[in-house]
């Protein structure tokens, strides 16, 4: 019993885990939708499965490399590359916010629910264009 019960727990856990990057990856496309960065979109993503996830979509060009991409999502910010410093950056993490001086905008799980957050200043800044459709989530400082 234990191990049918042990199994079943394995593959709730890799369907949750799997299910947790389709819709970070939906609400993210929701807000590339709504900004402009003045180019088309290119994303590179520091993590793989999201990255991938993005791929299976097929709304945005993909890049395994930051160099050719024109934003970056990023959940590190160790992995952040010198020769991208100047790239449009959206983070996963609110600290990454304040961590990333050139990043716009964050998306952050706080009690179960996704936050986002995008950054008057920083947007206008790197001439990035945000639609009224997300003006709910824009921020004039980090709070």
């Amino acid at each position: 019993m234990k191990t049918i019960a042990g199994l079943f727990f394995l593959i709730v856990f890799a369907f949750a885990s799997h299910n947790t990057y389709a819709i970070k990856a939906e609400i993210l496309e929701k807000i590339f939708a709504n900004i402009s960065i003045g180019r088309e979109l290119v994303i590179y993503s520091d993590d793989e499965k999201l990255i991938q996830e993005f791929g299976k979509r097929g709304n945005f060009a993909t890049t395994a490399l930051c160099k050719n991409a024109t934003l970056l999502v990023l959940q590190n910010k160790k992995k952040l590359e010198k020769s991208c410093y100047e790239k449009a950056v959206f983070v996963l993490g609110y600290d990454l916010l304040k961590e990333i001086p050139q990043s716009f905008g964050a998306i952050f799980w706080k009690k179960g629910r996704p936050n986002i957050v995008i950054l008057a200043p920083r947007t206008k800044e790197q001439s990035i264009t945000v639609s009224d459709t997300l003006e709910d989530y824009v921020e004039e400082k980090i709070w």
